[in-house]
């Protein structure tokens, strides 16, 4: 958490080096193997990891979008053709924009949700 913790501060090279030293030691002295494992998987995923906390940015407004779709087409269980297919995901993916945030509740009064 304190590496991450990090991410918009603009943090120079020798303090990511000193806190994902702590972390690698704080996971060796563990002795559990769930722990060598995530140290395992951070040292593997490190370029993008590092890149997140000098930026800032990430990806997780692509990956909710492709989560919509993916959701919205098991929920379809499937489409006639790709045409609709697009169409379909064009618009669950964008009711923000549409003006479709305020639905109505399914109860007796249908107030605003």
């Amino acid at each position: 958490m304190d590496l991450l913790s990090l991410t918009h501060t603009d943090p120079d090279r020798t303090t990511i080096a000193d806190k994902l030293f702590r972390f690698y030691a704080a996971c060796a002295e563990s002795g559990l193997v769930e722990m060598e494992r995530l140290a395992t998987t951070v040292e593997t995923w490190w370029p993008q990891i590092e890149a997140a906390i000098r930026t800032g940015m990430n990806n997780a407004g692509s990956e909710g979008t492709n989560r919509v779709i993916k959701t919205d087409a098991r929920a379809a269980f499937g489409y006639r053709n790709p045409a609709n297919q697009r169409l379909r995901a064009r618009c669950t993916t964008t009711r923000r924009s549409r003006g479709h945030l305020s639905t109505r509740t399914s109860g007796r009064h249908g107030q605003l949700r």
